[in-house]
């Protein structure tokens, strides 16, 4: 068995919104490649073809287009500045609701959560996104936004508040498609035991499903 797990990447696109994932899945893909069993294919998507330049000015180069990729068992969608770029363009949403249809699990960062639901995506789904932005997305009318989770599962969606929290989400996806000990192993390898040196003043559970 081999899992594809497409991240996809656009103009102003949050960096870690991305790149935390990326390195969950593709340490994942590491281990997996040195034991026995299931495989993955990571791949670093984008609508159209050329260098993308993200929000604190990383620029990456995608290895194709979304409306070009092999059918997706999980596809994660970042936010970031540019997501108001995106939700103006009908093309990309029709790319996402191409994309999300063979997948297994359909995931957003941060304000991605805002493409799902322009997209028809996550109609009547509960979801999250980031704190700035849980009235915005409330206001559409469409979708229960939580605001007290890391990371909302709701059947095979699933949402993760700013940032950061795509990290959280990835090993949870880990814990499901490879199991829990695998997602263990592969939080120690990148050394995911995170201790703020100065600790937020705002907390709650780390999932709500």
């Amino acid at each position: 068995m081999t899992v594809s797990i497409g991240i996809l990447v656009f103009e102003g696109a949050e960096e870690l919104d991305f790149v935390g994932p990326w390195e969950v899945f593709g340490m994942s893909a590491e281990l997996l490649r040195r034991a026995e069993g299931p495989r993955s294919r990571l791949h670093l998507l984008a609508p159209e073809l050329g260098p993308v330049r993200c929000a604190k000015g990383l620029t990456v180069q995608p290895e194709g287009t979304l409306a070009e990729a092999e059918p997706l068992d999980v596809l994660v969608v970042p936010g970031g500045r540019g997501v108001r770029r995106e939700l103006g363009r009908p093309e990309l949403l029709e790319q996402l609701r191409l994309a999300a249809a063979p997948c297994r699990y359909l995931t957003s960062v941060c304000t991605g959560s805002a493409l799902l639901v322009a997209a028809g995506l996550v109609d009547g789904r509960r979801v999250t996104t980031h704190w700035a932005y849980v009235e915005t997305l409330r206001a559409t009318g469409r979708v229960e936004v939580l605001s007290d989770a890391r990371y909302v599962v709701d059947g095979n969606v699933v949402t993760a508040a700013g940032v950061s929290a795509g990290i959280d989400m990835s090993l949870w996806l880990l814990g499901q498609l490879f199991g829990v000990p695998h997602a263990r192993e592969v939080q120690r390898q990148i050394e995911y035991d995170p201790e703020p040196p100065y600790a937020g003043a705002t907390g709650g559970p780390s999932r709500v499903s």
